[in-house]
């Protein structure tokens, strides 16, 4: 097997992180996608959407998109188990991290996206969609900071996918005007504490 990676990236941290959870190291290839190597025909012919993390299996089936490589390396090397072990457990961390997803980690990349000076020779910039992004993410970082008044992490005791996508997502908010709000003390928590174990510094 072979990561394709980009070291900037939101989603291939949050592969990253999985992996180094997992124990596993794979070969990996960085993609400089400031030279445009996310759009040679090479690189499109592997994945034509352009984006990474990808990974290239040993039989030449490329997978694309954090999630569905995480479930794949999780298949393969369960322990320690990211995405649960019981019905209930892996229905409660798929939900929770499909809200880290759509109610935190999509509204930081439509502030960051439309309001970088990164993005603004490449796309439309609409004030309006950064605003608003700014906006929500912080008002779901206040309702999950009294979430994580009733347990240590996103989706129960034990550390999962969910806290990685959230964890990058806030990685990313820090980075790029999306804070963790000041009165947000047991979110604060949570981040300082995912944020010292080893596998973040990947």
């Amino acid at each position: 097997m072979k990561l394709y990676d980009l070291r900037t990236g939101t989603n291939t941290r949050r592969v990253r992180i999985f992996l180094a959870e997992k124990g596993v190291k794979l070969p990996t290839v960085e993609v400089d996608m400031m030279k445009g190597e996310n759009k040679d025909p090479e690189y499109l012919s592997k994945n034509p959407m352009g984006t990474m993390p990808l990974l290239e299996l040993d039989d030449g089936t490329q997978l694309a998109e954090s999630v569905a490589i995480c479930r794949y390396i999780e298949e393969l090397h369960p322990d320690p188990p990211l995405f649960g072990t019981t019905p209930i457990e892996r229905a409660l961390i798929e939900m929770w991290n499909r809200r880290m997803e759509l109610e935190l980690l999509i509204p930081i990349i439509d502030h960051f996206v439309h309001s970088s000076t990164f993005y603004k020779e490449r796309l439309s910039q609409v004030a309006d969609i950064a605003h608003r992004g700014h906006m929500h993410a912080q008002a779901r970082m206040r309702w999950l900071d009294g979430e994580l008044a009733m347990r240590p992490f996103i989706a129960g005791n034990q550390y999962t996918i969910a806290d990685i996508t959230a964890q990058c997502a806030l990685i990313l908010g820090k980075n790029t005007g999306t804070p963790i709000p000041n009165d947000s003390q047991h979110l604060a928590r949570w981040f300082t504490d995912v944020s010292k174990r080893p596998t973040a510094r990947v």
